[in-house]
């Protein structure tokens, strides 16, 4: 079955977002100089950018035109940042400990992310909200994305613009799942808990522009004053 030609223009602008070739904040060309380029009609290309801007790809300003989607770290934290005060209020959560290494990858890690690597880059991390230890985060990467990000430790506190910034890899959406569970010994240790005290167990699998899973995520929260805020539509 042929790809639709408007398919062909996404496809085209997202390689170009995904290579830098397009970074954030950069303007589109419109729709009929995209129509010229790529030899479609303006429909076509109107309806390619339409497609991006649904999946919050592109951003169109009246009058100016279609901006790749800027995304800062503050962006990224309240995107994917998901503890919250009662009331919404985001506070910027602070890095307390972390580790960088290379290991073999499991089975499941190796089947889920992009290229099934036979290795992984495990990031550990703790992190606070108002001085409690709220988090504790297990990140892995798979290293042919990331190369050289195990001697850029100590990492940024918001990874997903690290790897744009870096690596051109742009995180447009996470698959997530929820459960309530005891604190495993290691995980109550960091966060300064009982043994087997509840918290909230969140998998994460983070996928790229390309539809690459390119992050696998497995966090441990502490959820008594902070809430898991998640806004549907």
């Amino acid at each position: 079955m042929a790809t639709p030609l408007y398919q062909t223009v996404i496809d085209t602008i997202v390689a170009r977002i995904a290579s830098g070739e397009l970074p954030s904040g950069a303007l589109l060309p419109s729709e009929t100089q995209l129509g010229a380029e790529l030899g479609v009609s303006q429909g076509t290309a109107r309806k390619a950018l339409s497609e991006l801007e649904k999946r919050g790809l592109v951003q169109r300003a009246q009058g100016r035109g279609t901006f790749v989607t800027l995304r800062t770290p503050e962006m990224s934290l309240f995107n994917f940042f998901r503890l919250r005060s009662p009331d919404g209020t985001l506070t910027a959560p602070e890095l307390v400990s972390e580790t960088v290494i290379r290991r073999q990858a499991t089975a499941e890690e190796r089947a889920a992310l992009f290229g099934r690597p036979e290795e992984v880059i495990e990031i550990r991390r703790v992190r606070s909200v108002g001085g409690r230890r709220t988090t504790h985060e297990r990140s892995c990467l798979p290293p042919a994305l990331y190369p050289g990000i195990v001697d850029r430790a100590p990492l940024p506190n918001a990874l997903y613009v690290l790897y744009q910034r870096a690596y051109s890899i742009i995180i447009v959406r996470a698959d997530e799942k929820l459960r309530a569970v005891g604190a495993p010994a290691d995980v109550a240790a960091a966060l300064e808990l009982g043994e087997g005290a509840p918290v909230l167990l969140m998998r994460r699998a983070a996928v790229d522009v390309l539809d690459r899973v390119v992050e696998l995520r497995v966090c441990h929260l502490v959820s008594e004053v902070l809430d898991y805020f998640v806004t549907l539509s």
